[in-house]
């Protein structure tokens, strides 16, 4: 097994297999399950650093891809890190900027060394390797690195899977090399997981956990999810991967963020989670609450006095009502998608802490059922 595991797992709910534990890394440790805002270029979109902490945000993601575009890592390396450079001080994870080139269909070229492709920004060509994706994120500083992978678009045919899966494991055995390899620039470890692929075909998936867990990574995430697939297939897909994974790693589900989704995932033994949806669906005018999602551009609020949330007490649901937020977002203010977006980040926060509270009482499948029953009402 690799040195200091950096993940210790506290207590199973006796009913179910949701796990709580703590993920220890260099700039504090995480209590698990954790939902991680998305800070794609180095900021959550229109929430500072210490907004993310009054919320109780413990990690937070940031973008591979992006950040090498803009501002550049080697930037950030003069910053000494992203942390520095965001004054955000507590942990970060990125991506590896696999998922972002392989959606770039149009725009990139798959080799066995790596990956060209064109910024979507001015058009210049670059090639990621995954030993490049390794210094890259060295120079970013995050707490959390994960190996560069390629991800199957759904629906996909056996063989085109197979052939991503095999790449992917390549990779990573490169990946995890330079990564032994190297030193984190900026004097304090970091830790790498690794991804599994296989998209909805078990028999692959079952040699990606296993080629994997050879490795002997920090932690495994199980990646090319919820990119299409239906939600039966996801949950199903989901419970199976995490299944082959080792009960003392942290488990990462990558890019899943529907309320329902991340107690599924939780159900399963997932321990992480991340997504765009509570900041990007909050800006559009979605809002979720207790008793299911609202829209707050609905005429049926323009005279409203309660707040967002009855039973929230996040900043937005404290001192406003949905009249005014809805006003703000209909005459394009900016602070209504602040608002939203603070009182989305408070629910799915409140969600998992709730969840793990849930879990080590033992208490996690009728939690589950009776936040479902509740918020799946409207």
């Amino acid at each position: 097994m690799r040195k200091n595991n950096p993940f210790k797992l506290l207590h199973q709910d006796k009913g179910t297999s949701a796990r709580a534990g703590i993920l220890n890394t260099a700039h504090g440790s995480i209590d698990t399950p954790i939902f991680m805002p998305v800070g794609t270029q180095g900021s959550v979109k229109a929430v500072s650093p210490d907004e993310l902490e009054d919320l109780g945000a413990q990690i937070i993601l940031g973008n591979t891809y992006h950040l090498y575009l803009r501002p550049g890592d080697e930037l950030l390396k003069e910053f000494g890190g992203l942390h520095k450079f965001n004054n955000w001080k507590g942990p970060i994870l990125t991506d590896s900027g696999g998922f972002q080139v392989f959606s770039l269909s149009d725009l990139r070229k798959i080799f066995e060394d790596g990956v060209r492709f064109q910024s979507h920004i001015d058009g210049s060509y670059h090639m990621f390797t995954p030993e490049k994706v390794m210094d890259i994120q060295r120079n970013i500083g995050s707490d959390i690195m994960m190996v560069f992978d390629e991800c199957s678009a759904w629906p996909v045919d056996y063989d085109t899977a197979f052939q991503a899966h095999e790449r992917t494991l390549r990779w990573a055995r490169r990946c995890l090399d330079h990564f032994d390899s190297t030193e984190c620039p900026h004097g304090y470890r970091q830790l790498l997981f690794g991804i599994m692929q296989g998209s909805t075909f078990e028999k692959i998936r079952k040699q990606s956990a296993a080629g994997l867990v050879e490795m002997n990574f920090d932690g495994y995430a199980i990646g090319g999810l919820a990119v299409g697939e239906p939600r039966e297939i996801l949950v199903e897909m989901t419970q199976f991967a995490a299944n082959l994974l080792p009960v003392h790693r942290a488990r990462y589900l990558m890019g899943v963020g529907k309320p329902e989704d991340i107690l599924d995932a939780i159900e399963a033994g997932v321990d992480m989670f991340d997504c765009v949806i509570p900041t990007r669906n909050g800006r559009n005018g979605t809002v979720y609450t207790l008793d299911g999602k609202i829209n707050i551009k609905n005429q049926r609020f323009r005279q409203d006095n309660n707040p967002i949330d009855p039973n929230c007490s996040c900043y937005a649901c404290s001192n406003f009502s949905r009249a005014y937020i809805r006003h703000l977002h209909q005459a394009g203010e900016i602070l209504a998608l602040r608002l939203l977006s603070i009182h989305n980040l408070h629910f799915y926060l409140d969600l998992v802490k709730a969840s793990r509270k849930a879990i080590l009482e033992d208490r996690f499948f009728t939690f589950k059922k009776d936040f479902l029953k509740k918020y799946q009402q409207q």
